[in-house]
């Protein structure tokens, strides 16, 4: 499992919960093991006190990324940096279901489970692959959705660092919004001048 995996951890915790629309999927047990995804064997683990946990792990997480969409490096790399020092990664490395044509394993870095809880081996996970992403690809390739109300959280992974929305669905919708928006600013320009035309042919 490649590092650069993690950072999407990071980005599907933060996006449980969708602020200006006043929604929380992270609300159950059930949705925290969902979370995992193919990480059987750390779901298994997670009990009702990681929802609370994991919540505010999402707060600040979120907190990353807005300081991130904003331009203010120093503080993103500040949060997430706190976060690392609270839930340290143990990396280890593996290479199993990895193999190349001559069946010797392909080596990699693979972050080990924490052993206090699900929530803080979670947590360490996302926050290291976020991390890695962050010195890797650079602050600007963290995000905050621009198309209202979504602010959803994104990794940009464009070629030329162009990204502003997380989803094309999201990208159709400004972009829809904004034509219809300066649709109504031309028809308010046209309408007086009509009018004045109007005024003038009847004088």
């Amino acid at each position: 499992m490649e590092l650069a995996y993690y950072s999407q951890l990071a980005v599907r915790l933060v996006n449980t919960e969708e602020p200006a629309r006043g929604t929380d999927t992270l609300t159950s047990l059930d949705a925290v093991r969902d979370l995992f995804g193919p990480s059987r064997h750390a779901a298994r683990r997670a009990t009702e006190a990681d929802v609370a946990r994991l919540r505010a792990v999402r707060a600040r997480l979120r907190a990353v990324f807005e300081a991130a969409g904003e331009g203010d490096e120093l503080r993103a790399v500040d949060l997430l940096n706190a976060l690392l020092m609270e839930f340290p990664v143990s990396p280890q490395i593996s290479g199993h279901d990895h193999r190349d044509g001559e069946g010797h394993p392909q080596w990699h870095l693979h972050i080990a489970e924490a052993p206090v809880n699900a929530g803080a081996g979670y947590a360490a996970s996302a926050c290291m692959g976020l991390a890695v992403h962050l010195t890797d690809h650079g602050l600007d390739r963290l995000g905050i959705c621009q198309a209202a109300p979504c602010q959803n959280a994104y990794l940009d992974t464009s070629t030329n660092r162009s990204r502003r929305y997380c989803s094309d669905r999201c990208a159709t919708r400004a972009n829809v919004a904004a034509y219809r928006a300066r649709k109504r600013l031309e028809s308010g320009r046209t309408a007086p001048a009509a009018q004045d035309t109007a005024e003038r042919t009847v004088r």
